[in-house]
C-alpha cells in the first residue's frame, strides 16, 4: 500500500508538472510574438499580456491563445496587426473589444476552460474532439469537423469528431466549386449560418450522408499555421437558429483555437502516398502483431509522428483502445504515450541508423473479451527503406510475473536476500548489489556480516537484531546508514527466519530498501516548514509595520466632518485575504478659498511600496492643489512623477474633485478610476467619466475634466474598486449592485442609508482588497437648525 501510494504521488506530481510546462510554452510562445511587434522587453510583453487580459476580462491563457491567433497571416477582410512598437495597437487589446457584444458569465466560464483543455491539443483531430466535448453540451453540438484549404482551392478533412470513417472519406476531399458553404465562408472571412434546412438545401451543396442528418449547422473561418486558411463546422442534428449568445461562445472558440492551430507544426499530409495493394494484402496475412510505419516530417526535417501505413489483425488489436482501423491514421494518435516510453527514441534511431531496435518487457493495457488487462509486450523495430516495421512479442505468463517483480524492486527501490543458515550460502536479488553499491562479482555478504557495512554509530543496533534473529529466532525491522560511492545512504533491512520441524531457525528471509530519497525529502519538508514558519513572521511584522505607517499617513475621523457646508463620513477596510498592506488612500480637506478638496486613489501592489507610494501621490496630489494647480494639471504632473519614481514599473489610479461652495458645483477628473455615484430624490446615477488614463501607463497622458452642479439633499460617494469587485464577475455588476443598495428604501432598520449599513449589504464575510469610501452629503435646507458642526477637522487634511 505504500508503495502504491508513492508511485500515485509521483505520478500526480509528473502530471503536474507536465501540465505546468505545457501552459508555460504557450505563455512564453506568446510573449515571443509581442516581442516580435513591439520590440520591448520579455518583462514588458507579459505585462502587456496582462492587462490585454485584465482589461478584456479573460484569464491569462486565453489571452496568449487570441494573440498567437490574431498573429497569424489574417484572410480577405481582416487587418494584419502594425509592428510599430505600441502595445495597443496589437490585436486583442481592449480597444478592440469595444464593439464587441459582451460575454456571457457562463459563456466567458466555458471559454476558459477551453483555454486550458487546449494546452493538450497536438493535431487536428484532438481539436475537433476537444471541441465536440466543449460545444456538445451547450449548443447541442453532434459533429465537428474541421476543413483546411490546399494548393489548388479544394479543401481537405483536417480533423473530425462526431462522425464516422465513411462518412469522412466520402468528405475528405472537396473540390472547389461553387455553392459550398465552407468554400463562401473562407473567401468572405465571415462565419456562414446554416439554420433553414429546406432554404439551404437549394443554395448550397450540403455535406452529410443524407444532408438531413444535420438540420443546422455554422462554418466559422479562422487562420491555420503555415499561412493556410481553415474553417470550423459545428454541426447539430435538430434546426432552429443559433442564439446571439451561441454566436458569441463560437466567435470565442474560433480566436481560441486560431491561436491553438498556429502551433501545429504542420497540417496532415495527403493521403496519396498510401502503399500498394499487395503490401496491404502482406500484412494482412501475417500471423504476427506487426505495422508498417512511414515518418512524418516537420518543416525542420525532423521526425513528429509516423503514419500507420498497414497494420495487420493483431495490431489492430493492440491499439484498439484509440477506435477504428489504425491504417492511415498517426501513430501518436492510436499510441499517445509513446513519446514517453524508450519505444520512440528506439524507432527515431532506427530510422536515422538502420540498426535493429529490441524494446526492454513493458505493459501494455489490451481488450481481451471486451475487458481491459494487462499484458507484457516487447517490440522490435527494423528499417525497411524510408519506411520501418514494427513488430510485437507477447510473453508468457512466467515472465510477466517475473517482469512484474522486477518492476517492483526497481519502484520500490528494494530487492530480495536469502541466507541459509545450515550452509552458509547466501543469495541476493540484482537489486540489493545495487543499492549496497557492491559488486555482484564480489559475491552476497554473510547475515553476521552485514553489520560491518553500516555507518559506525549504527552498528551496535544491527548487531544485536541479527543476534537476536540467529539466537532466538525474533524478526527485526532496522534503519541503518552505509557509505557509498554516491554517499551516504539511509537503508531499511527487515528479517524473518524459517524454522525447521525441530523449530530449529534454518534459512532467513530479507527485504532491504533504500530510504535515502525518502530521508532527504522528510529533512527537505522540516526545513520547508521552518522557512515558511519564518517568512511568515516576517511577513507579519512587515504588516504591523506597514498598517502602523499607513495609519500614521492616513487617520480616520471618528465621526463625520463638516468641510464647505458638506457632511462627510470616511470608510477604509483593509483587505482579509492576505498578510500584505493595500494602497487604497483619500483626502477630504477645505482649500484657503473655502472650497473643499476630496481624493480617492488606488496604488497598485501591496506592501511596503504600495504605501510609499500612496504617501507620495497623496501629499503631493493636496500640496498642488493647494497652490493653485488645476485638477488635469495636479494629474498630469502625477503621472510623471509616478514614472520617475523609484518604482517605474508603479501605476495607480485616482479621482479628483473640487467643490465650490459658492455655487454648489463639483469639478472632477479621474485617472482610469471607477466613476462617482449620485444619489438624488430617490434616484441613483453614476457621473459621466471625462478621459483620464491610467497614472503611471504612459509619458502622453491626456485628462479633462468634468462638472455637476448638486443640489439640497445630494449624496455623492467616491469608492476604490475593492468596494464593487467580485471577481471573477464583471465590474458592471458590482457596479449596479452598489447603485441598488444606494437606491433601497431606508425601511424600518435604524440607520437605513447610513455609510455603515451600505458597507455591510455591499461587502463580503472575506474581502480580497482594500476598500475605501467618501460619502459626501449636501444638507437639505435648514430648518432653524445652526451652522453645520466643525468640530472635527475644519481646515486639517484627514
Amino acid at each position: 500500500m505504500e508503495l502504491a501510494r508513492v508511485v500515485a504521488q509521483q505520478r500526480a506530481e509528473l502530471d503536474r508538472l507536465r501540465e505546468q510546462a505545457a501552459t508555460s510554452a504557450v505563455v512564453e510562445r506568446a510573449k515571443g510574438a509581442v516581442i516580435a511587434l513591439t520590440g520591448c522587453s520579455a518583462d514588458a510583453a507579459g505585462e502587456t499580456l496582462l492587462q490585454r487580459a485584465k482589461a478584456a476580462r479573460r484569464s491569462l491563457l486565453e489571452e496568449c491563445w487570441i494573440t498567437l491567433g490574431d498573429l497569424t497571416p489574417a484572410g480577405p477582410g481582416t487587418g494584419t496587426p502594425r509592428p510599430d512598437g505600441d502595445p495597443g495597437s496589437l490585436p486583442g487589446t481592449a480597444s478592440d473589444l469595444t464593439a464587441a457584444p459582451a460575454t456571457p458569465d457562463d459563456v466567458a466560464d466555458a471559454l476558459r476552460r477551453l483555454a486550458r483543455d487546449l494546452v493538450h491539443v497536438d493535431t487536428y483531430r484532438e481539436l475537433a474532439r476537444c471541441l465536440l466535448d466543449h460545444l456538445g453540451p451547450g449548443l447541442d453540438a453532434d459533429s465537428v469537423m474541421i476543413y483546411g484549404r490546399r494548393a489548388g482551392g479544394g479543401l481537405e478533412l483536417l480533423g473530425h469528431a462526431g462522425i464516422g470513417e465513411r462518412l469522412a472519406d466520402r468528405w475528405r476531399q472537396v473540390p472547389p466549386f461553387s455553392g459550398v458553404a465552407v468554400l463562401e465562408a473562407m473567401d468572405a472571412g465571415e462565419p456562414r449560418w446554416l439554420e433553414d434546412y429546406a432554404e439551404d438545401s437549394t443554395r448550397y451543396l450540403l455535406i452529410g450522408e443524407p444532408p438531413e442528418r444535420w438540420r443546422s449547422r455554422a462554418w466559422l473561418p479562422l487562420p491555420a499555421g503555415d499561412g493556410a486558411e481553415a474553417c470550423l463546422g459545428v454541426l447539430r442534428g435538430r434546426p432552429g437558429r443559433f442564439t446571439a449568445r451561441d454566436r458569441v461562445h463560437l466567435r470565442g472558440v474560433v480566436r481560441l483555437c486560431a491561436g491553438r492551430m498556429r502551433t501545429f507544426t504542420s497540417l496532415p499530409e495527403p493521403a496519396s502516398d498510401a502503399p500498394s495493394d499487395a503490401v496491404q494484402a502482406l500484412f494482412a496475412a501475417l500471423p504476427v502483431a506487426a505495422m508498417l510505419l512511414t515518418p512524418l516530417r516537420g518543416p525542420s526535417g525532423t521526425v513528429e509522428d509516423f503514419r500507420v501505413d498497414a497494420a495487420t489483425a493483431q495490431a489492430a488489436d493492440l491499439l484498439g483502445g484509440a477506435g477504428g482501423e489504425p491504417a492511415g491514421r498517426r501513430l501518436l494518435e492510436l499510441w499517445p504515450d509513446l513519446t514517453d516510453t524508450p519505444v520512440w527514441p528506439g524507432c527515431l534511431d532506427t530510422l536515422s541508423s538502420g540498426r535493429t531496435y529490441e524494446s526492454e518487457p513493458f505493459a501494455h493495457q489490451e481488450t481481451v473479451d471486451g475487458a481491459r488487462a494487462l499484458s507484457t509486450y516487447s517490440v522490435r523495430v527494423t528499417r525497411l527503406e524510408d519506411a520501418l516495421v514494427v513488430t510485437w512479442a507477447r510473453h508468457a505468463s512466467s515472465d510477466r510475473q517475473e517482469q512484474r517483480l522486477a518492476v517492483l524492486q526497481r519502484l520500490g527501490n528494494l530487492g530480495w536476500a536469502n541466507w541459509n543458515l545450515a550452509t552458509d550460502e547466501a543469495s541476493w536479488s540484482s537489486q540489493v548489489f545495487a543499492i549496497l553499491d557492491r559488486d555482484p562479482a564480489d559475491g552476497p555478504v554473510p547475515l553476521a556480516g552485514l553489520p560491518r557495512l553500516a555507518y559506525s554509530d549504527d552498528r551496535s543496533e544491527l548487531s544485536r537484531a541479527v543476534g537476536a534473529l540467529i539466537r532466538e529466532g525474533q524478526p527485526f525491522d532496522v534503519s541503518f546508514r552505509v557509505r557509498g560511492t554516491r554517499g551516504v545512504r539511509h537503508l531499511r533491512l527487515v528479517a524473518e527466519v524459517v524454522a525447521d520441524a525441530h523449530g530449529t531457525p534454518v534459512e532467513v528471509h530479507g527485504i532491504v530498501q533504500d530510504l535515502t530519497a525518502r530521508r532527504r525529502a522528510e529533512l527537505a519538508l522540516v526545513e520547508s516548514e521552518r522557512a515558511i514558519l519564518t517568512q511568515h513572521d516576517v511577513l507579519q511584522s512587515e504588516r504591523t509595520l506597514v498598517t502602523r505607517l499607513q495609519n500614521a499617513l492616513l487617520p480616520l475621523p471618528e465621526r463625520p466632518v463638516g468641510l464647505a457646508g458638506l457632511r462627510v463620513e470616511v470608510a477604509y477596510l483593509p483587505s482579509q485575504s492576505g498578510i500584505q498592506v493595500g494602497g487604497d488612500w483619500f483626502s477630504a480637506i477645505e482649500l484657503p478659498d473655502g472650497d473643499a478638496l476630496f481624493v480617492v486613489g488606488d496604488v497598485a501592489g501591496h506592501g511596503v511600496g504600495a504605501v510609499a507610494a500612496m504617501a507620495l501621490l497623496r501629499f503631493t496630489a493636496k500640496g498642488m492643489v493647494i497652490t493653485g494647480s488645476s485638477l488635469t494639471g495636479a494629474l498630469a504632473r502625477l503621472n510623471t512623477l509616478l514614472l520617475h519614481s523609484r518604482d517605474t514599473h508603479g501605476t495607480a489610479t485616482m479621482v479628483l474633485a473640487r467643490y465650490r461652495r459658492r455655487d454648489r458645483r463639483l469639478l472632477w477628473a479621474q485617472a482610469g478610476h471607477t466613476p462617482p455615484l449620485l444619489a438624488r430624490d430617490g434616484e441613483v446615477t453614476f457621473l459621466r467619466r471625462p478621459p483620464g488614463m491610467l497614472l503611471g501607463a504612459t509619458a502622453t497622458p491626456h485628462f479633462e475634466e468634468a462638472e455637476c452642479r448638486l443640489e439640497p439633499g445630494d449624496r455623492v460617494l467616491l469608492y476604490t474598486d475593492g468596494l464593487v469587485e467580485r471577481p471573477p464577475e464583471i465590474i458592471d455588476a458590482g457596479l449596479e449592485r452598489l447603485a441598488r443598495a444606494v437606491a433601497a428604501p431606508p425601511g424600518d432598520r435604524p440607520g437605513r442609508g447610513s455609510l455603515a449599513t451600505l458597507l455591510e449589504s455591499m461587502l463580503e464575510e472575506e474581502r480580497r482588497d482594500d476598500v475605501c469610501v467618501l460619502d459626501i452629503r449636501v444638507p437639505g435646507k435648514p430648518r432653524g437648525a445652526g451652522p453645520p458642526d466643525r468640530t472635527t477637522g475644519d481646515r486639517r487634511p484627514t
